[in-house]
């Protein structure tokens, strides 16, 4: 019904990676490191990193800054050496504020020990489950989740099946392209590190048609190596998501509320692995990334650039701004979060940093002409239209029940609307309206049930020294 290797919905935007913006032949250039750098200590899902360094202090390069604040969690480390300016609030893309630390380049680019293993196969699955956790590795992707947590499954979780996302279906983004094509040898054998760490025996990775030369690069890696299998894939975006790429590749459905694992699969993206084989083959944590500079500036290309770095230092590395630039993005134009701050810095998940011109600005908004392109373009096969139409009258809990919750805010459903209705960023507040009032009504169950079990001790007390008098 969807082609050998399609889901439901999705759309095609205009992918712009073939263009005189970028493409993926532009090799990947190392950006100097800055000299300084403003490292956050969450830039991942999951519990804040706890900062083990204070002004002051002098830190090497690939040091632990900050030690993970719980399972759902990820380390951090220096990606300069040096010495710590301060440690204070951080602004970042998704506009919420956290806590960072400054740290002023020595320029020495002084190393910690590492402790690279030449032979992973040596290693116990926990021994390399507790590497990757080490090395502070979260999904390169974008979505940024502990990679430890994938690699760890819970009791009475059977992974049958690890699949790699190469798809990068993001317009403009091509970071991933090139990482395909310069380290292929490094991710194949980055895959093989997570297969042992899960025990599985079949892996698949997954590349969009529009990349030959990666799926081809690929392959010629993966020869001999049993168990691992490079797919082609028709061009269709989002094809990149985990639970559209699990449909994809085995027919599987990820059920509502449910997680990737639930269906047998760990899905990885080809950053991730290969950040994992750096981990375990060289001992380096994770603190620079790869990253797509495109749309109005000089240079564009993908730069291989630390973390914490200000994107405008990155900005300035590729020659600076053409004119007409109106909107900054951190990350792809679907998906990407528009920044009015250039001294945000890199982070793990900043697959790319894009300046966009007219075709960026916010169009004029009109009514629903309920024509049902939101909901044929919806990968989730949701009710676009009819959600937003609640929302925006506050009937939050018919949203919810419409699956609202469900969403992955890919931008599909906007990026079709011919009344130009801002259908994905409605679903975001909508989304945070119904989880604020889950947090309430949560904390309120709780208080409840606080002061129950304060009355009934109290009670007893009571009934306790009656009885003794």
């Amino acid at each position: 019904m969807f082609g050998t290797h399609l889901f439901p919905g999705g759309v095609h935007p205009r992918e712009g990676k073939n263009g005189k913006a970028v493409n993926g032949g532009n090799a990947i250039i190392d950006v100097p490191a800055p000299a300084r750098v403003v490292i956050p200590l969450s830039q991942h899902i999951g519990a804040p990193a706890k900062a083990v360094v204070k002004k002051g202090d002098h830190v090497l390069v690939g040091q632990v800054i900050g030690e993970a604040g719980g399972f759902v969690s990820a380390p951090v480390h220096a990606s300069v050496s040096g010495t710590v300016d301060e440690i204070r609030p951080c602004l970042l893309a998704s506009g919420v504020t956290v806590q960072a630390v400054v740290i002023e380049n020595d320029y020495k680019d002084e190393w910690v020990e590492l402790t690279p293993c030449d032979h992973p196969e040596t290693l116990s699955a926990k021994e390399l489950q507790d590497a990757i956790r080490a090395a502070g590795i979260v999904g390169m992707g974008g979505a940024t989740f502990p990679t430890q947590v994938k690699v760890t499954p819970g009791p009475g979780k059977t992974i049958e099946k690890l699949i790699i996302n190469g798809a990068e279906c993001e317009p403009y983004l091509t970071a991933d392209h090139r990482l395909m094509l310069e380290e292929s040898g490094a991710i194949i054998d980055g895959v093989h590190i997570v297969m042992s760490a899960l025990g599985v025996k079949d892996a698949v990775i997954g590349v969009e048609n529009n990349k030959p030369d990666a799926i081809a690069a690929l392959q010629k890696a993966a020869e001999g190596m049993g168990g691992i299998t490079v797919k082609g894939l028709p061009v269709s975006y989002p094809q990149g998501g985990e639970k559209q790429l699990i449909y994809a590749i085995t027919r599987r459905q990820v059920p509502n509320g449910g997680l990737p694992i639930d269906t047998g699969c760990v899905v990885l993206n080809v950053g991730t692995v290969f950040a994992i084989d750096e981990a375990i083959r060289k001992g380096k944590p994770l603190v620079e990334r790869v990253t797509t500079v495109g749309g109005l500036v000089n240079n564009p290309g993908n730069y291989r650039v630390r973390i914490g770095t200000p994107i405008s230092l990155l900005l300035d590395t590729c020659g600076g701004l053409q004119a007409g630039v109106i909107k900054i993005l951190n990350g792809g134009p679907m998906m990407g979060m528009a920044i009015n701050d250039l001294e945000i810095p890199v982070t793990k998940g900043s697959s790319g940093i894009l300046a966009l011109g007219k075709e960026a600005a916010e169009p004029e908004e009109s009514p629903c002409i309920r024509c049902g392109r939101c909901q044929r373009g919806c990968p989730m096969k949701l009710s676009p239209y009819l959600m937003d139409l609640y929302i925006r009258n506050n009937r939050y809990e018919d949203a919810e029940k419409l699956g609202v919750m469900n969403c992955i805010e890919c931008g599909a459903c906007t990026f079709v609307c011919p009344a130009k209705r801002m259908l994905t960023q409605s679903f975001r507040q909508g989304k945070r309206v119904i989880q604020t009032r889950r947090k309430a009504a949560a904390d309120l169950e709780k208080q409840r049930q606080e002061e129950m079990a304060k009355e009934k001790a109290a009670k007893e007390a009571k009934a306790n020294a009656e009885k003794e008098g």
